[in-house]
């Protein structure tokens, strides 16, 4: 471990929760195995992570070096629960203010990398200018950290003749990408990510081969990273919950309800229903008569801790809390979703599907209901419900524009809860969610392309 302590890692994500999220995982990880890993995003997204971290001891943060690089104030407007167009819009100012990190990361890198033998930079496709950064310094090397699918990653910005092939062969049309994000974030992304393959020295993945396994292989042909290495590590997330902290209330709610019984509501951070949504959405629950946990807020702003960010909540229809007293919780704030997934009386996740809330959805054997809203969403709902078989679609893509109606709401929920065909899909997730968990055990594909990371990064 001696030689090990000579390397240093500095992460940098890109300012979005999903990305936040799965890189601190990632950082705790190698801090787990003793490495010095320091952490560098705006202040206010540094807080975010910390404070929202799942599935560790709070304790082992104090393991990771945080480094809070200052940016110029940004406009802090709120989501637009009525648009038709479910991408985050409202998120680009903090997305374009992240850009000035740039000048303080610098100094950053050149601080760390005299003080280390080997500087790791691992950064977000969308954080590229980190590596860039680095390019004049002798002793550092940069890796690209995928948040995505390796499905996903094979279509975008876009699809390639191979990749064309393999869906053909399982006769799926994915949407373009141009109908899932706004032009405007295809620019950005087109300005901030694309310029750093040649540099990079390989690829990080949130993926296993027992979940994408043909995917992982058609991506490792890829032109770009031929003769680069590829390391597939996931689940990144825990898939032992390791106690300590506060344990929330609605987990003790769980504690009392059968194995199994629980529907779990939640559409991430970057999704805002409407009005009308949450009326039809409300109405599908009681209809069901199910037990449930309901995460209902809108999405994040991108300063979540600015005063006027406070979530101000949804109406819900007259008579609902009457109706479901007793058999379900409605969560306005953030909620310990790795800790509900990972608890045995959750039967079914209804997901905008999300990667990071694929991952720890199917890493803890829970089925999903796919509800798609934008970006690579679409596409994980398809691998989950059509590729993996261990999920039901509650809207079909094609239908984004409309809203869902309480029947097919509550069909949804019952084809998986209630209904025999229900039983074959819990049954393929809980085998899947032991096949994935076993990935990042002795033995597993995603330990091994762990371990080859560390090796190649300490050789």
């Amino acid at each position: 471990m001696e030689e090990k302590q000579k390397v240093s890692i500095l992460v940098v994500p890109f300012p979005a929760q999903g990305h936040l999220n799965q890189l601190l995982h990632f950082s705790l990880l190698l801090s787990s195995r003793g490495f010095p890993v320091h952490y560098a995003s705006t202040p206010t997204h540094v807080l975010q992570a910390k404070s929202r971290v799942q599935g560790w001891n709070p304790s082992s943060l104090h393991s990771i070096h945080f480094h809070s690089l200052p940016i110029p104030p940004y406009p802090n407007p709120p989501p637009d629960q009525n648009s038709i167009i479910k991408f985050p819009s409202h998120l680009f100012p903090s997305f374009e203010a992240f850009i000035n990190i740039r000048a303080p990361l610098s100094s950053l890198l050149q601080t760390l990398s005299s003080a280390s033998t080997r500087l790791v930079i691992v950064h977000d496709p969308l954080s590229s200018f980190a590596g860039k950064e680095a390019e004049s310094l002798p002793n550092t090397e940069s890796y690209n950290f995928q948040c995505l699918s390796a499905l996903y990653g094979l279509t975008f910005p876009q699809i390639s003749e191979s990749t064309a092939k393999l869906l053909r062969a399982h006769d799926w049309v994915l949407p373009a990408n141009d109908i899932c994000i706004t032009e405007e974030f295809l620019d950005f992304a087109d300005r901030n990510s694309h310029d750093n393959n040649e540099r990079e020295s390989g690829m990080i993945i949130n993926t296993c081969m027992e979940l994408e396994g043909e995917f992982l292989e058609l991506r490792r042909q890829e032109l770009d990273y031929k003769g680069k290495k590829l390391f597939a590590i996931g689940p990144i997330n825990p898939v032992v919950i390791r106690g300590g902290g506060h344990r929330h209330e609605c987990l003790n709610w769980l504690d009392k309800q059968p194995d199994g019984s629980v529907l779990y509501l939640s559409f991430g951070s970057t999704t805002t229903p409407s009005e009308d949504q949450v009326e039809q959405l409300a109405i599908g629950i009681v209809q069901s008569r199910q037990r449930f946990i309901w995460v209902l807020r809108s999405a994040d702003r991108g300063n979540i801790f600015a005063e006027e960010a406070k979530e101000t909540g949804y109406k819900l229809p007259a008579g609902f809390d009457k109706e479901v007293e007793g058999r379900g919780i409605v969560i306005r704030d953030w909620a310990p979703q790795l800790d509900i997934l990972a608890h045995k009386s959750t039967g079914l996740f209804m997901s905008h599907c999300g990667w990071n809330s694929c991952m720890e959805s199917l890493s803890m054997g829970v089925p999903i209901a796919a509800w798609p809203e934008h970006s690579d969403q679409p596409v994980n709902a398809l691998l989950v419900t059509k590729y993996l078989k261990v999920g039901v679609m509650v809207r079909e893509w094609d239908r984004r524009e409309e809203i869902v109606a309480a029947k097919d709401i509550e069909e949804a929920i019952n084809k998986v809860l209630v209904y025999d065909e229900g039983k074959e899909i819990k049954q393929r997730a809980r085998d899947l969610g032991e096949a994935v968990r076993g990935e990042v055990m002795d033995g597993g594909s995603s330990r091994a392309e762990l371990d080859l990371f560390i090796d190649h990064i300490t050789r």
